[in-house]
């Protein structure tokens, strides 16, 4: 299993982020208790058949900036953050993270992946990270582009999630609001509550690149 690291995104800008959370009340705080009993654990969903098999994992929280490339990955720029929480509302200290997803064209840095789409040179798509003393986790990433998965289905932007934490280990998916594809996904749709799955791209605070997007995404395990 990958080694993790809260990485470039340094810890002062996650709580940047984690500021625009309390501010939007969507962190939980000293009404926690009040809070409980509003969480639900979030739905599980395939690992998929993109799962990274070659040495793309990148120990850093800017997954737009990859260590070895000239440029940044092409596409909408999108800064996502929240908490890992167990069902009782206590954050999920140290709990780590993959994210990995397609580049803006929709296609992965996968071997096995055969869509046309062209490769971004910037853009590996993976990453591993870790969530602090509170359970807040973010990273800089582009917007996934959707992708066909076989006749007549097409799959619609999202970004895969492995969070393991104390206890738990979850494998979920994030999706976008809005989507045109959203509506026909058979993965999406199997989930019981799948308004849980997906995420509103908000305004960026004044902190963050004016052209850029955020979206919150709050993770919840059994456990812990």
């Amino acid at each position: 299993m990958a080694s993790y690291c809260i990485g470039d995104l340094s810890r002062r800008e996650i709580l940047r982020m984690a500021a625009v959370l309390g501010g939007a009340g969507m962190l939980f705080s000293a009404k926690l208790a009040a809070a409980e009993a509003l969480l639900r654990r979030t739905p599980a969903q395939i690992l998929g058949p993109f799962y990274p098999v070659m040495k793309v994992w990148a120990k850093t929280a800017d997954l737009t900036r990859p260590r070895d490339a000239s440029g940044r990955a092409s596409g909408q720029v999108l800064h996502v953050t929240g908490r890992v929480l167990s069902l009782s509302g206590e954050p999920v200290r140290n709990a780590q993270i993959e994210v990995w997803q397609a580049n803006s064209h929709g296609r992965y840095r996968h071997p096995s992946d055969s869509n046309p789409a062209p490769l971004d040179p910037n853009f590996d798509g993976a990453a591993v990270l870790g969530t602090d003393a509170e359970g807040r986790y973010g990273f800089t990433t582009i917007k996934p582009g959707a992708y066909p998965a076989g006749p007549n289905t097409v799959r619609p932007p999202h970004i895969h999630f492995q969070v393991t934490g104390r206890e738990d280990r979850l494998v979920t998916q994030m999706y976008f609001e809005n989507e045109p594809y959203n509506d026909t996904d058979r993965l999406l749709n199997s989930a019981e509550r799948k308004e849980l799955l997906v995420v509103r791209l908000l305004p960026p605070p004044p902190e963050l690149e004016p052209d850029s997007k955020l979206a919150m995404f709050d993770i919840v395990l059994f456990r812990g």
